[in-house]
This record gives structure tokens, C-alpha cells and sequence, in this order.
């Protein structure tokens, strides 16, 4: 038992103290201390854990101060108290290992009695069993800090004593074996040694079976109270190796060997503490290694588990990882075998394969699988001759490692394996032979998936936050990030060339373009870190260009705008890295492309240094991309870049669209001249347009057409073509982008109008009838028809006006020729789509929309109301309507008959037949204009109409002699004519129809021969005898009159106005009452000769009048008609007014109607002539006319009748 706390002194220090007082004053601090310390000792003996943890701080606190003082009175403690109880002994213990460990320095007195201390105590048996003996190791232990040598000597002493070592012993050693801190470089290279020389003077002992039985017997036993952390079971296995190591008997070797594996594998540390043995046995016994493993492996319990994949069915768990075993013990003979591994690292890496496919797979073989893995490749990577050597079976190695890469789940990251595997194929990749370009992308795509397709960090943290030990989520993950980086890094390092760094690159796009941002992100930090990397190092070849920067240039220029800030500022880093190694290439001083961008989070994590000062950013910082990049661009690589931007057209991402689209814009800004495969590109474009959504993306797909129609029109007209037959909205907006530009339009125009005229022949049609060659001149035409009205094409369709309306009435000729009268079927594609108007339909409407769309609506409205178009919907009247609208043009002295004129005359000489004969029609009705004669001399077209009655085409040889009967030619022929009229006037009166009508149709034509001579006077004869005709019983002679009468207005326009002018006006009425005539013809007749009576009279709202007798109908269109006819003749109104009346004794009823209701307007804004100039018959007849169309089928009829009934009534009271 310990004394009580009093303290004694001795008498020979107090007296010397007394004859010495300062001396007197240490001894008696000394002292204090000392007996302070000796209380602090006892004190640790007591139950009250607070208290000894208080006394604990205390004493190691006096240690720091009084060092010798306190391991003195420690020591005297222990002799002086040998009955000290084991745990008051142990936590003595523990203050002199921390005493010792804290110390900088101990006296060479203290550690021999510290170590003999430790020695005596650590092999003592006590209650408190390995507690305590750890307790005195532990002190030994930390004594290896000041005197390694003493103890090592000591430790020497006691182990090799031909009894089998105390755990006690073999703990010390495995300390020693498996803390790196403990020993420094130095004393670890004298450790690695003594232990070779340990295990060479032990190898005698396995021939002692006792010593050999206790070895086995640790080696096996199973360690309860360490579990998996046993160090002096890691110093057994490392022993048995050195002996094994050291032993020159093969079979010995072997038999060990096997004795081992035969144990139990089912405990971590027994796998890989067999694994050691074995490898420190094949550091020379390679051979013996090899063999015992691959006999193992046919043999025995391990061949009967291999290929069963449940588990369930081995009942042995010891044998459940023994494949786990023989991973590890790969591993291990690699690495202890150092360079005599090489030759035998195919046969390794083939086992190792081998195992693992045929293994049942769970995490401990995966994790066996990797480590053996890393091992044997940090082995070959440590041996400089490797290089020399050609490994086959690195492929089968990493396909295993990538299956491991795969496996792991997808949506958790609990684990490093995924930093193992790219760490164990960034060692392979750099071994011979070279991975060819198959197995680099297999691994990039398996690394990219597995990596980049992970969960955010904050989803990845809530799957561990369950956990009982939770890794730290976001430094695994930023590892992970980490380890490919170096992967990728070691990829481009064993080949730093364009091409190899093209091909990485390429297997990141399709992440840049992802919809989730942080895949994106993730992507975009390691293609700058790549960049970063190869841009400081200068490591790539510059003996080749980088033909293929355009496509990273193109990818981070649409990544500018993303939503993502982070990812914004990563790919302008990214930028100025890849800025930096093409300046590098070239040869030029690097520069960045970016001021004030800083560093993102990601970089900064990786690199401590301070942000590069870089360009300030623009406000569009793609374009800004593109011009600065174009600079330095080659011909391929702006091609490259093209291509790029194209394709992002298509993206999944809005904001990628509209880069990509304001990228190419810049490009073709100024790039366009150069730009090769454009109807390639061109069909890009349509297929984006088409496709897509976004109204913004379209607009600048069509800026990128404008553009580049600028230098080439002649493609796009060519490529477009294709998909103009039939024309969508988008096909539509694309031709109007390409004449949006002023210089533009003419060229295109001009080109489709050359398309319109390849006009293969019927014979070459019939040969190649399966490819339909007149398709692309169909597409021209349908095409021409849709954009005459654009605006951006009004000036061009103007300026190419004569050969416009030429070359589409010549291809209604053509379409007549090969008999196209139905909608043509270009492909399968098109039979299922909505089926376009026929070719003949398209043709004639382009005509009709060229006439009205562009100035010339006058010509238009005579075609319109004279029904010419009908002429066209057969090709035996085809000559009569382009003869019409060329007459049309003469009657209203179309601005465009000079340009025609010109244009007819070079069609004349044209070689197809049907230009010519087009060309003739229209020479011929010109020659009733002054324009002709004003233009060209009368020889030359006596010359031209001469040329033409010596064409072969007997049509063109009729025309032209219909040309020089012309009375331009003879004025005596014009007095002829005139002379003759009044005999046909008084053919009018003939009973025989057909002689009247035939009658009429002579004067017509002696009108138009006539021309510009005109019928003189006799012009007020002709109009009142065909007044006389208007209400003719006889539908023909009725039309015929009306129609004659309209031809006699056209002959008299701008000649002779006063003396026709009356007759004129006194056949508005009836040509108005006749718009409601039983007979189609009458109408038609009618609707004509009363817009040209208009046109005549220069009455205002001339085209809408002629909008309203085209297509107009019912009430309100009549009371337009009516409200024209009065305000534009008030002098007339008495004769109109009279006539009207006259007409409600009709006795047809629709000319009734049409006279009531004229009256019925009068009524509402002219009531008092009603009364004044109406006789009562008049009146009761308009009564009962109103009272008749109460009972009409037109709603609006009726309730006019019923009104004006009610009106007249009341305004008869107030006249009375």
C-alpha cells in the first residue's frame, strides 16, 4: 500500500543548505516538487475519473517544466511500491509514454531505465491481460524516438531466443512495422533490412515443429479483441514472409505456403496478411509463389466456389473469400517482386481477370480486385525498365475495372472505388502497348457516365446522412472530380497531340449539351481543367495544327449564355486556356481572351494561386469568341467552327439555340465568301428551321440565310428549290430572307427565272419519267408565285417585271405540253401531305398575282371582269388569253410595254418554240400602242413581223401576218374600215341571230383594227344603236351588244371624250340592271363594260369598284355600285332616276328587283325627286314591286321591302 502523503527530507541535504543558502532554497524547491509529483502519482490510483484525468493534465504539464525530476520520481515510485495494483501500474504507464513522446529529448540514463522498465512489464500477466502489457510496449514504443538503436537491440535480444516471441513482442514489432511515423527514412530503411536479417536467422526455428506449431497457431488464431486491427498478428504475417523469404528450400517454401492458404479466409486481415506472406516470399521465390497460387486455384474448395454467383450455395464461409485471397496476394507479389515482376505481369493480370469474372462479386472482392489492381500497377510504374516490355493483358484489365465503374450505383457516392478504378487505369493507360482509340473512348465514356451523371452534392449527402459514420460527402466528391482530371491528364500526357486531344474533347460535348446544369457544369470544369493543364504546361505538339479547335470553340462559345453563372465563368476560363494553346500552336505570345473573370470556386479549389488578371467581358461574349478566334483560324478549322455552331442549332437548350445562332451570324458576317458544302449547309438550316420552336432562333437561322445568300445565291436557290414543291411557311420565309437584301433580290429572281426556263423537252421527260426533270422548274414557279407580293422582293419583281410575266405565261404553255393538269407527287413523303394546287392552277394564278400584286391592277381587272382567265384552263384557247392580257396591257398604256417590247423581241430569237410564240402574241397586240413606233422604227417591225412569217411554227407564221394587217402600216385601210360601219350598223336589225351576232363580233374587230385611230364621230352612232340591243330578248345579241359596247368605250378613251360621253352615261342603268341578268354571259358582259364606262368617265374609286363586280355580292355591294353611279354623275341623276323607273315595268323580275332597289336607295338620300319626277303608275308599280319582294328568298330582300314600304309611307304623308 502507498504511504501516507507526508513529506520527509533528508538530514545530510538540510545540512548543507544551512552553509549554503542559495543552495538551501533549489534543494527545498526540489523538493517540494518532488513530493508534489510523488502525491500526483499516487493520486492516479484513485476511482474518480475526473480526478485522474485532472492529475493526468497536471503531470504531463510538470514534465514539460521539470523533466528529470518527474521520470525520477516516476521510477522511484515503481521501486519503492512493487504492490501496486495493475491498473494503477497502467496508468503509469501511460504517463511516461506521453511524457516521453512529448520530450524533445531524453538522457541516455532515463531510456535505458524507461526501456528496462517496459521490457520487464510487458510480459507480465495481470488482470487487466493485453491492456496492460500494451501499456509497457507503448513506452518502449515511444523510446524508439530517442534511442532506436538500444531498443531495436533489445527487442533483438528477446525475440531470437529460439522461443517462440511474447505477443507483447510481436505487438512492439508490428507497431513498429505499420507506423510510418514512428521511424524516420532513414531508421525505416535500417528497419527493412533488420528484418531480412531476422527472418534469415529464423528460418532454422520452422524446422522446430513446437516453434513452427506456435507460428502457424498465431497466424490462424482468431483475435477477438482487436477484430481486423491486430498489429502483432500484421508483424506475424510479415515475419512468416521474411522467413519464408529468406529459406532456400523450394519445397519448404511451398508447403508453408499452402499450409497458409488453407487456413480460413473469412477475416480481412487473414486475406491480406496472407497476401503479404506470400509477396514477401516471391520477392525470391517468385516461382514458388506462382505455382502454389495457381495449384491452389485448380484445386481444392476454391475451384468448386469459382463460377457459383449465390453465395448461398457454399456452406464454408472460410472458403467465401478466398478468391479475395489470391487478388490481394497478386498485388502483393508485384509489388515485393519489384523488377523481376515484369515478365510475369501478363500471367498476373490474366489470373487476376480471371478471378474476379469468376468470383461471386461483392464488396470485398471489388475492393480485393482494386487493390491488387493499384498494387501491381504502382510495382510496374516504380521499375524504369517497364517501358521495354509490351503488357497484352492491360485491355482485359481495365474492361474489369470499368465493369466495377459501372456497377457502382448511380445516385449515391458512399465510396472511393470510383477514384480507385480512374486511378488504376491512369496507371495502364501509360504502359505498353498504346490503348488504341476503341478502348480510350470506352473508358472516357464509362467515366464521364458514371461520374458526371451523379446527383447534386446536396442530394448525394441526404443518401448518407442515415449512416452511422457518414463520409464527408463533398470532399469525396471534389476527390472524384479530381482523380479524372489526372485521368485525363495521363491520357493526353502518353499522346499531347491535336489529335488526341480532339478525341478526348469529343466524348465531353454531348454533356455540355446536357438539360441538367449540373451535368453541364461538371462537364465544363474538366474540359477547362484540361485546357488549364495543357495550357500551362505547353505540352501539346505544335509540329501539327489543331485542325479541330473550331469544335471546343464552338461548344464553350454556346455555353456564354447559359442560366448558370458558375458555369458561365468556368467557360470563359475555359476560353482563355484554349486561347492561350492556339496561340501557342501558331507561335505567338499568349494572351488571354478575358479580363476580371477571376477564378470559379472549382479552379480555385484546385489551384491556390492568385486569379489570372484576364480581358474584360463583353456583353456578348460569343461573338466576341468568334472574331478573336477567327483571327487565327486556318480555312478548316473556321469550317470545323461552322459545323459546330450548326449542329447547335438543334439543341435540346433554348439559350444553346440562340448562341449557336448569333455565333453563326458573326461567322457568316465574315466568313461567308469562304464557306465550302453550302447546299450542305443549307439543308442544315432548313432541317433547324423546320424542327424548331423558338420564334428568336428562327428569325436568326433566317439572318444566317440572308447572310449567306449574300456570296451564294446560286446554292440556295438550287438547294432550296428542293423543298418548294409544294411551299410551306418556312420554305416561304427562307426565300424572303434571301431577298431581303437589295442586291440580293434581282440575283435570285434572276435565278429562279433561269430554273423556269430549264425546261426539259416532252421526249426527254418520257425517257426519265421515273425522275419527274421537270420538277425543279415547277419548284421556280411555285416559288416566283409566292414571293411577286413579298416586300422584299416588290423593287426586283419591278425591275424584272417583262421577263416574269413572259416566263410564267411560257410555262403555262410548257405545263399544257406535257399535259399537267394534276398536282404532281414528288415522293412518298408528299402523298401523305395535304396535295398542292395542280401545275396549270399555280402557273395561271402567278400570272394573275404578278398583274395585281405589282402596280398593274388596271390590266388585271379588265382580264377579271372579261373572264380571260378562263381561256387559260385549255391550250386551244391559250393564244386567245395571252392575246388579251397583252390587249389589256395596250387598253390601260401599261408602264411595262417598253420592257415587254424589248423583251419580246430577244424571246423571238429565243430557240424554243414556245417563247417565240408567246413573244409574237404579245409584238402583235403592241402594235396598237404608240409606244411601238415611239421605240422602234416602222422598217423593224415590218422586220420582226417578216422574220416571223418565215418560222417554221405555222402558229408563230399566223400571228405575225395577223401583225401586218395592223392599220399602222396603211392609214388608207383605217378610212376603209370607218367607211364600212354604217353597213354594219344596219346589220343589227337583222332577223337571223346568228347574223347579228356575227355582225357585232365584225365591228369589234374593226374597232381593234382600227387601234389608235379610233371610229371618229360615228362613235355616238355605233353606241346608240347597241343601246338599243341592251334589253334584247335574245341572251346572245344582248351580250354581244353590252361586250361590243365596252370594246367601243376602250377604242374611245382619250379620243373624241365629249361626243361619247352622253351615251355613256345613259347606259349605266341598264348595264347596271343587267349585273342582275338572268344570263351568265349577260352579267359577265355587264360587269366589264360597266367598270370600263367608269374608267371612262374617271369616276374615283376605281379599284374598289372593280373589287365589288368581281367578287362582291348581295345588298351592300349593289349599294355601292349605286352610291358610285350617283355621286360621280349628279348632273345625270333625272336620266339614271328615269330609267330606273322605266325598268320596273320590266317584265323579267330580276331586272325589277334590281330597279326597286336602286329606287329603294334613292328613297333613303333623295326622297323628293322620288315624288317629283315619278307618275303615280310609276309609283303603284314600285308599291307593288316592294310588296313582290317582301316574299323573296334573301332575308335581306324582305326586310329591305318591308322598311321601304313603311319609309315611303310616312315620307307620302309629309309630301301630302
Amino acid at each position: 500500500m502507498v504511504k501516507p502523503t507526508s513529506i520527509s527530507l533528508k538530514k545530510s541535504k538540510s545540512s548543507q543548505v544551512a552553509f549554503v543558502p542559495q543552495d538551501h532554497k533549489i534543494f527545498m524547491e526540489e523538493a517540494y516538487n518532488s513530493a508534489i509529483c510523488f502525491k500526483l502519482l499516487q493520486d492516479l490510483g484513485s476511482s474518480d475519473i475526473p480526478q485522474v484525468k485532472m492529475v493526468t493534465k497536471k503531470l504531463n504539464n510538470m514534465a514539460k517544466i521539470e523533466q528529470n525530476m518527474v521520470l525520477e520520481t516516476i521510477n522511484d515510485y515503481f521501486m519503492d511500491n512493487l504492490e501496486l495494483s495493475a491498473k494503477h501500474r497502467y496508468r503509469l504507464f501511460q504517463i511516461l509514454e506521453c511524457i516521453i513522446l512529448e520530450a524533445p529529448q531524453i538522457q541516455e540514463d532515463w531510456g535505458e531505465r524507461c526501456i528496462g522498465l517496459a521490457l520487464e512489464n510487458m510480459t507480465k500477466t495481470t488482470e487487466l491481460e493485453d491492456i496492460y502489457q500494451d501499456a509497457a510496449s507503448n513506452v518502449l514504443l515511444a523510446m524508439c524516438k530517442h534511442s532506436w538503436n538500444l531498443v531495436f537491440s533489445k527487442i533483438e535480444e528477446d525475440f531470437l531466443t529460439g522461443i517462440f516471441p511474447h505477443r507483447s513482442l510481436l505487438y512492439v514489432l508490428g507497431i513498429i512495422s505499420t507506423n510510418d511515423k514512428l521511424l524516420t527514412p532513414t531508421q525505416r530503411d535500417h528497419w527493412q533490412e533488420q528484418l531480412i536479417q531476422i527472418g534469415a536467422r529464423s528460418v532454422q526455428f520452422l524446422t522446430v515443429d513446437g516453434w513452427a506449431k506456435s507460428l502457424m497457431l498465431a497466424v490462424t488464431r482468431p483475435d477477438q479483441t482487436y477484430m481486423e486491427q491486430n498489429p502483432e498478428k500484421t508483424f506475424l504475417f510479415i515475419y512468416y514472409g521474411m522467413i519464408l523469404r529468406a529459406a532456400n528450400n523450394s519445397s519448404m517454401v511451398r508447403k508453408h505456403l499452402r499450409s497458409l492458404l488453407d487456413t480460413s479466409h473469412q477475416s480481412l486481415q487473414q486475406r491480406e496478411g496472407i497476401a503479404l506472406t506470400i509477396g514477401l516470399t516471391a520477392a525470391r521465390h517468385l516461382d514458388d509463389a506462382w505455382a502454389v497460387l495457381d495449384q491452389f486455384g485448380r484445386t481444392g474448395p476454391l475451384k468448386r466456389i469459382l463460377n457459383i454467383f449465390n453465395i448461398k450455395e457454399e456452406e464454408d464461409p472460410k472458403w467465401r473469400w478466398a478468391s479475395s485471397t489470391i487478388l490481394l496476394s497478386y498485388g502483393q507479389m508485384a509489388t515485393k517482386a519489384k523488377e523481376n515482376i515484369l515478365p510475369w505481369v501478363d500471367n498476373i493480370s490474366s489470373r487476376m481477370v480471371f478471378y474476379f469474372r469468376s468470383s461471386y462479386w461483392d464488396d470485398t472482392l471489388k475492393q480485393s480486385f482494386l487493390e491488387a489492381v493499384l498494387l501491381l500497377v504502382g510495382a510496374i510504374s516504380r521499375n524504369e525498365g517497364a517501358h521495354s516490355y509490351e503488357f497484352t493483358q492491360v485491355p482485359e484489365l481495365i474492361d474489369s475495372l470499368l465493369v466495377l465503374m459501372k456497377k457502382e450505383p448511380q445516385d449515391t457516392l458512399c465510396t472511393t472505388i470510383r477514384q480507385q478504378v480512374m486511378c488504376a487505369i491512369s496507371g495502364l493507360c501509360k504502359l505498353r502497348p498504346v490503348l488504341d482509340f476503341k478502348k480510350k473512348s470506352k473508358i472516357l465514356f464509362t467515366c464521364f457516365q458514371s461520374v458526371f451523371k451523379l446527383p447534386l452534392v446536396e442530394a448525394l449527402e441526404k443518401h448518407t446522412c442515415l449512416l452511422a459514420d457518414p463520409p464527408d460527402i463533398q470532399k469525396l466528391y471534389m476527390d472524384t472530380m479530381s482523380t479524372l482530371d489526372e485521368l485525363l491528364q495521363s491520357l493526353i500526357t502518353e499522346n499531347p497531340k491535336p489529335e488526341e486531344l480532339h478525341f478526348m474533347l469529343g466524348h465531353m460535348y454531348s454533356w455540355l449539351a446536357s438539360e441538367k446544369a449540373h451535368e453541364r457544369q461538371r462537364a465544363v470544369r474538366c474540359f477547362m481543367v484540361l485546357l488549364k493543364f495543357l495550357a500551362q504546361k505547353a505540352f501539346l505538339d505544335t509540329t501539327e495544327e489543331f485542325g479541330r479547335i473550331g469544335h471546343p470553340v464552338g461548344m464553350l462559345g454556346m455555353l456564354c449564355q447559359d442560366p448558370d453563372k458558375d458555369i458561365q465563368q468556368l467557360v470563359l476560363e475555359a476560353i482563355n486556356y484554349l486561347y492561350q494553346i492556339l496561340l501557342y500552336q501558331k507561335g505567338l505570345n499568349a494572351s488571354d481572351l478575358f479580363r476580371n473573370v477571376g477564378q470559379s470556386e472549382e479552379t480555385q479549389y484546385l489551384s491556390k494561386q492568385e486569379p489570372i488578371p484576364m480581358p474584360d467581358v463583353p456583353l456578348n461574349p460569343s461573338s466576341h469568341i468568334i472574331k478573336e478566334f477567327s483571327k487565327h483560324f486556318s480555312l478548316p478549322q473556321m469550317k470545323d467552327l461552322t459545323r459546330t455552331v450548326m449542329d447547335g442549332l438543334s439543341s435540346n437548350l433554348d439559350f444553346r439555340m440562340e448562341t449557336a445562332g448569333d455565333m453563326l451570324i458573326v461567322i457568316l458576317e465574315d466568313f461567308g465568301p469562304w464557306v465550302e458544302k453550302v447546299s450542305d449547309i443549307s439543308q442544315m438550316l432548313y432541317c433547324h428551321l423546320t424542327s424548331i420552336d423558338s420564334v428568336n432562333v428562327k428569325k436568326k437561322i433566317l439572318k444566317a440565310i440572308t447572310l449567306l445568300s449574300r456570296y451564294h445565291t446560286q446554292e440556295l436557290v438550287n438547294c432550296f428549290l428542293d423543298y418548294s414543291l409544294p411551299l410551306d411557311c418556312e420554305t416561304i420565309n427562307i426565300w424572303r430572307a434571301m431577298g431581303l437584301e437589295k442586291l440580293t433580290a434581282p440575283k435570285v429572281l434572276h435565278m429562279l427565272l433561269t430554273k423556269l426556263q430549264e425546261r426539259p423537252s416532252l421526249a426527254e421527260v418520257t425517257k426519265t419519267k421515273e425522275t419527274e426533270p421537270y420538277l425543279d422548274s415547277l419548284a421556280a414557279m411555285n416559288t416566283l408565285y409566292e414571293i411577286q407580293d413579298c416586300h422584299e422582293y416588290k423593287e426586283a419583281v419591278q425591275n424584272w417585271y417583262p421577263q416574269l410575266l413572259l416566263g410564267l405565261l411560257t410555262q403555262l404553255h410548257y405545263i399544257f405540253e406535257l399535259g399537267l393538269l394534276e398536282s404532281p407527287k414528288k415522293n412518298e413523303a408528299s402523298q401523305k401531305a395535304e396535295p398542292m394546287p395542280s401545275p396549270q392552277r399555280t402557273s395561271l394564278d402567278s400570272v394573275k398575282s404578278l398583274l395585281y400584286t405589282s402596280g398593274h391592277w388596271k390590266d388585271f381587272a379588265q382580264l377579271e371582269l372579261q373572264g380571260a382567265w378562263d381561256l387559260f384552263s385549255s391550250f386551244d384557247t391559250y393564244n386567245q388569253g395571252v392575246t388579251l392580257i397583252a390587249r389589256a396591257m395596250v387598253h390601260n398604256s401599261c408602264s411595262q410595254i417598253k420592257g415587254l417590247l424589248y423583251q419580246t423581241i430577244s424571246n423571238v430569237e429565243a430557240k424554243p418554240e414556245r417563247d417565240k410564240k408567246v413573244a409574237s402574241l404579245f409584238f402583235t397586240e403592241f402594235l396598237n400602242s404608240p409606244v411601238m413606233l415611239e421605240e422602234l422604227p416602222k422598217q423593224a417591225v415590218l422586220s420582226h413581223l417578216h422574220q416571223g412569217l418565215a418560222d417554221p411554227n405555222p402558229s408563230i407564221r399566223v400571228i405575225s401576218l395577223q401583225g401586218l394587217k395592223n392599220v399602222i402600216f396603211d392609214s388608207e385601210k383605217g378610212n376603209l374600215l370607218r367607211a364600212q360601219l354604217p353597213a354594219f350598223l344596219e346589220g343589227f336589225y337583222h332577223d337571223n341571230e346568228p347574223v347579228v351576232i356575227r355582225v357585232m363580233s365584225t365591228v369589234a374587230d374593226v374597232l381593234y383594227c382600227l387601234g389608235q385611230q379610233g371610229t371618229g364621230h360615228q362613235c355616238q352612232e355605233i353606241a346608240l344603236n347597241l343601246r338599243n340591243f341592251f334589253d334584247d330578248d335574245r341572251d346572245k345579241v344582248r351580250a354581244s351588244a353590252i361586250s361590243l359596247f365596252g370594246d367601243l368605250v376602250i377604242s374611245m378613251e382619250g379620243k373624241d371624250y365629249y361626243t361619247l360621253k352622253p351615251q355613256v352615261y345613259q347606259s349605266l342603268i341598264p348595264l347596271l340592271m343587267h349585273l342582275k341578268d338572268k344570263c351568265p354571259a349577260v352579267i359577265t358582259k355587264s360587269k366589264f363594260t360597266f367598270y370600263r364606262c367608269a374608267v371612262f368617265l374617271n369616276w374615283k374609286l376605281r379599284h374598289t369598284l372593280f373589287c365589288t363586280l368581281a367578287w362582291e355580292g348581295g345588298l351592300s355591294a349593289r349599294h355601292f355600285l349605286f352610291s358610285c353611279l350617283i355621286e360621280n354623275g349628279d348632273e345625270e341623276f333625272q336620266i339614271h332616276l328615269s330609267q330606273a323607273l322605266r325598268y320596273l315595268h320590266s317584265r323579267h323580275r330580276n331586272l325589277k328587283i334590281s330597279a326597286a332597289l336602286f329606287i329603294g336607295y334613292i328613297i333613303c338620300y333623295y326622297p323628293d325627286a322620288i315624288f317629283q319626277k315619278a307618275r303615280d303608275p310609276d309609283l303603284a308599280l314600285f308599291y307593288s314591286t316592294l310588296e313582290e319582294l317582301k316574299q323573296d328568298s334573301e332575308q335581306a330582300i324582305r326586310d329591305f321591302a318591308t322598311k321601304h314600304i313603311i319609309f315611303l309611307d310616312e315620307v307620302s304623308k309629309m309630301m301630302h
